[in-house]
């Protein structure tokens, strides 16, 4: 069976700036550059100071979002990318560099089966 797709779910811990939307906008932008995908449209939601962030980056290839928790200096990440030259490990670990942290858990799961 080959799969035309993988989805990356992961949760981040320790990272920074987890609540400034424009670092957010930026890590994700910078997350589809690395995974070599097309972006389509950036929407984020920030629920008020000192609180966290939802972001959403939709793709020609799928989609990449997060969600952060600054009180807890955790986001979860949500990657699903298809194609032949897509790379969610890419991605993951753009977002990774640019609001530091490291992942702690790491779920991949294959889609689109042919």
């Amino acid at each position: 069976m080959t799969t035309l797709g993988l989805h990356l779910i992961a949760d981040i811990h320790g990272a920074t700036a987890l609540d400034d939307s424009a670092r957010i906008e930026t890590a994700l932008r910078a997350a589809a550059r690395a995974a070599r995908v097309t972006v389509l449209e950036v929407r984020l939601h920030h629920f008020g100071a000192g609180c966290g962030v939802t972001g959403v980056v939709l793709l020609a290839e799928s989609h990449i979002s997060i969600h952060t928790w600054p009180e807890h200096a955790l986001a979860a990440v949500d990657i699903f990318v298809c194609g032949p030259h897509a790379d969610a490990d890419a991605a993951l670990a753009e977002i990774c560099r640019q609001l530091g942290g490291a992942v702690v858990m790491r779920q991949a799961i294959d889609r689109l089966a042919v």
